[in-house]
């Protein structure tokens, strides 16, 4: 990404919140719009595939506290695409970007705006040359990976360990990562080592972009690898073993520090991203930490009350009491019997009564409930609703 398409695009309408947007309701932005553009409920529809990852990139910014604080940063330093002067400066700034972020000021001073401004495109997009770079190659951050998981209802409830096969850039193994068949690569001319060019992009002020003579590397090959074709990265697969916590709900992101693919020269390896899809259970739904479960009970039960048992997910059954004259559709809660929270507690078990009518009678059931509508016919249920239908 060049610094002009970082500093153009707007995480926050990508998201659809606004910028001082809560970590919660970028979570929650993000979750929704990701259902809803997800490439499995879009085959084919190369569009939504393309809103997803500009999604995904949206939420890898701002759903780090460091990379949006940076992010944030930035922008604030530029106006409608360009950088806004200073007081009784109606014309242009002449300078290089690269000296604003992660360069050196005159007489050999590293730049005075610290690790977050001077850390943007290096600790963020993992470009930057760093000050006093001069001719030397720089280490570069291994790339992020994203993985999808299925995992079934009862896993999702109490976590899992799974295996996940993926495929990155890696280091290509017949050069040792240099790009060289012979393992000697030289410096790039062009920009010097340092795997970035700037450019005049009008205003007086320059844009940094990675060098394409050497694509960023900052070395070129004199003899290409015939593994790497001389960029030094080759398709690498690798089976890890994942796992997954306890508690993790429907399309939730989960992000693995370090385990994505390798950096290159000593730079660190990137961030595995894991999108979880989880499975129905036949018996138990789930409302956020709770389980939902609904349990037919018969009239005599719900009028007179009984003591009822209910099934719980891998676990004994528990015995729910059920008062005198309990309505069909109420819900009572048994605690401590719903899913795995982030703090190692459950919650609980939303047990909803459903009062199962009979579509076949004895001989003796119907003449008992015969007796039951005799003695009831003075009780109309339904009186109030024709009362309330009449003075509205």
């Amino acid at each position: 990404m060049s610094t002009k398409d970082f500093v153009e695009k707007d995480y926050y309408k990508v998201l659809g919140v606004p910028k001082d947007a809560t970590e919660a309701e970028i979570k929650k932005a993000y979750r929704k719009l990701a259902r809803e553009f997800h490439p499995d409920a879009n085959k084919g529809d190369a569009s939504a595939e393309a809103r997803f990852k500009e999604i995904s990139e949206a939420n890898d910014i701002l759903g780090d506290a460091k990379k949006r604080k940076e992010y944030d940063e930035a922008r604030a330093l530029f106006g409608n695409g360009g950088f806004r002067p200073g007081p009784g400066g109606g014309g242009s700034f002449n300078f290089d970007l690269g000296d604003l972020f992660g360069g050196t000021q005159q007489g050999g001073q590293a730049g005075g705006f610290g690790g977050g401004l001077g850390d943007v495109f290096g600790g963020l997009f993992n470009r930057g040359a760093g000050p006093g770079a001069g001719t030397r190659t720089q280490p570069r951050r291994g790339q992020d990976i994203e993985s999808e998981v299925t995992l079934s209802f009862t896993e999702a409830v109490d976590g899992a360990t799974v295996p996940l096969r993926m495929s990155s850039q890696a280091p290509c193994k017949a050069c040792s990562g240099t790009g060289d068949k012979n393992g000697t690569p030289r410096v790039c001319p062009t920009c010097v080592g340092t795997g970035q060019v700037s450019r005049g992009s009008g205003g007086g002020f320059s844009l940094t972009d990675p060098c394409a003579d050497c694509k960023g590397r900052g070395l070129i090959a004199e003899t290409p690898c015939d593994v790497c074709k001389g960029s030094g990265r080759a398709r690498s697969s690798r089976t890890m073993q994942v796992r997954i916590p306890a508690g993790v709900s429907d399309g939730q992101r989960i992000r693995l520090r370090g385990k994505g693919a390798p950096g290159e020269r000593g730079g660190p390896a990137g961030d595995l991203y894991v999108v979880v899809h989880v499975g129905t259970h036949p018996v138990f739904g789930r409302k956020d930490d709770n389980l939902t479960v609904t349990v037919p009970v018969t009239f005599a039960e719900a009028a007179l009350g009984a003591d009822i048992k209910v099934p719980t997910l891998n676990g004994p059954s528990v015995t729910l009491k059920l008062p005198p004259g309990t309505p069909n559709g109420r819900t009572m809660r048994a605690r401590g019997k719903g899913a795995v929270r982030k703090d190692g507690t459950r919650g609980d078990l939303l047990v909803t009564v459903e009062v199962a009518v009979p579509t076949e009678l004895s001989d003796k059931a119907r003449e008992a409930l015969e007796m039951y509508r005799e003695a009831t016919e003075s009780q109309d249920p339904r009186s109030a609703l024709f009362e309330s239908a009449k003075g509205a």
